[in-house]
């Protein structure tokens, strides 16, 4: 070996050191609390969190071009996930969807169609990620309180808000939460704002939610032996199977073609994470110092692949995830080799630290995932989209609340469609300007055609121009046009024997003559 080559391995490895290592620790302990809450959160096993992100970090950074991004199990997914669990009634069928999601992207990766994000409103897409948030909240209320029944909203809490035996519900909601649960996440609570407000800028490079969850794990370890009258009970605490991998349950194949749910459900997914995955790496790019651009289509593909095994092998579904890809930046990383490790230092967890993970309560992964869910619903967000007028908010607000009452897709298609009410709205209003003036005795009237003017416009532009008295000059200009739909050429050369009957006085500029056919 060369002198320049042992000194380009050396001058990679330093850089390496330097840089990926270090970022792939900080990714690490943002990724730990992530993937054990948004097991819990969707309700699948603890290891399930774990092999998604393992897979995440080893398998898609392998194949991603993104050099900053880092994958892992989303919490955009946590609603679609949980929610079909409990519907298809198995976790081993429901991983069927995760690699049928996965398959998805992949296809739609080799057809090269990643851009078709760019068709979907920005006011859907927040309003989707904000009734995320909402959700994601409100299903760890529970967890915060040590509820230890199944039903909370639907039981005690709902029946203490409508009035219903207030006393006897009461009664049932305070035996049913823990003290010590409510006493750690207070505490907790308040551990993350303090230190995001003033120790974070001094350990910038300690995850806040790391420290929070070693800070709740240590009360609850205080309390147990300190006050055993409000310590946790075991079931409080994550559960990690001390062997792990015997405890990977695989899909059930079997069921692949006799279950229509299961393919829904793999479509959902793949929406979701396909556009969740897209939006992330966007954002990322953007903080990328060398100003690198990620292929969506590749990513498409990494992701597929990555969905595919996750899968496969008993994982939650994966997206490229903007709260670990901004760590990731952060925290100084050039290439994909801090996502690489980050995955190595989470199989290495599963393998040598679950007696360390089992110390971690329930009640602080509620925590960080209420602060995860807050920064999907920021309230600066909403009142930003809310400045931006009507327009902007209308299908936002539309987006939040169709997802709150029926499921994401179906919210999100509202949305959609929504939006696209008020464009054809705009391009109706939109299509010409009228300047009206008075010469004498006669009214003079200047249409000016917008920049694209479309068969949206036809019953506006009609209307307007049987609306022109008898005597008047009338002058159409499509100067400033780039398009003029057919069917808009076809109403001009209607109107010239109109305005002939009318003794309207018609002038058309640049307006290109087409023949009409006449019904005799």
């Amino acid at each position: 070996m060369s002198d320049f080559s042992r000194r380009k391995i050396r001058f990679f490895f330093l850089s390496f050191l330097k840089h990926d290592l270090k970022a792939s620790i900080t990714v690490f302990f943002v990724a730990l609390p992530l993937c054990l809450g948004i097991s819990l959160a969707s309700g699948a096993p603890v290891y399930a969190g774990f092999i998604s992100g393992i897979i995440g970090g080893i398998i898609i950074s392998l194949i991603s071009k993104s050099e900053l991004s880092v994958s892992g199990p989303a919490a955009g997914l946590t609603l679609i996930c949980a929610a079909a669990i409990l519907k298809l009634g198995s976790i081993e069928i429901f991983f069927l969807s995760v690699s049928i999601a996965g398959l998805l992207q992949i296809i739609l990766g080799l057809v090269k169609l990643g851009g078709f994000t760019h068709f979907i409103p920005s006011a859907v897409i927040k309003g989707m990620l904000t009734a995320i948030g909402i959700i994601l909240i409100s299903k760890q209320i529970p967890s915060l309180v040590g509820y230890n029944k199944p039903a909370f909203w639907s039981n005690e809490l709902f029946n203490i808000i409508t009035l219903d035996h207030v006393f006897s519900n009461v009664k049932s909601l305070y035996k049913s939460i823990s003290a010590g649960a409510i006493i750690i996440s207070g505490l907790s609570i308040a551990f993350l704002a303090v230190w995001k407000r003033t120790l974070a800028y001094k350990a910038g490079f300690i995850p806040a939610s790391f420290v929070t969850v070693v800070f709740g794990s240590l009360l609850a370890f205080a309390f147990k032996n300190i006050f055993p009258s409000i310590g946790l009970t075991p079931e409080q605490y994550v559960s990690l199977p001390h062997r792990f991998l015997e405890q990977i349950k695989f899909p059930d194949f079997s069921s692949l073609f006799s279950n229509s749910e299961i393919w829904k459900t793999g479509v959902i997914i793949f929406f979701v994470a396909s556009l969740e995955s897209l939006l992330s790496i966007t954002a990322i790019d953007k903080l990328d110092p060398y100003n690198r651009v990620t292929p969506p289509n590749r990513e498409l593909i990494a992701q597929g692949i990555g969905n595919f095994f996750s899968g496969l092998f008993g994982g939650l579904p994966v997206t490229a995830v903007i709260l670990r890809g901004s760590a990731n930046a952060e925290a100084g990383a050039k290439t994909r080799l801090s996502s690489f490790f980050h995955g190595v230092w989470l199989l290495i967890t599963v393998l040598f630290a679950v007696s360390l993970v089992n110390q971690i309560p329930y009640c602080v992964l509620a925590v960080i995932l209420i602060r995860t869910g807050y920064n999907l619903a920021k309230t600066k967000m909403i009142i930003s989209v809310y400045k931006q007028g009507r327009e902007q908010f209308l299908p936002f607000i539309v987006t939040v609340i169709a997802i709150l009452f029926t499921d994401l897709l179906i919210g999100v298609l509202i949305g959609i469609v929504y939006s696209i009410y008020f464009l054809v709205k705009h391009t109706y209003r939109a299509g010409y300007i009228l300047k009206e003036r008075k010469e004498g005795h006669h009214n003079h009237y200047t249409i000016e055609l917008a920049l694209n003017v479309s068969f949206l416009n036809k019953g506006r532009i009609i209307k307007m121009l049987d609306g022109i008295p008898e005597f008047s000059v009338v002058v159409i200009t499509g100067t400033d046009s780039v398009y003029i739909d057919n069917d808009i050429l076809e109403i001009f050369q209607d109107f010239k024997s109109k305005a002939h009957r009318k003794h309207i006085e018609l002038h058309l500029k640049n307006i290109p003559e087409v023949q009409t056919i006449e019904l005799h």
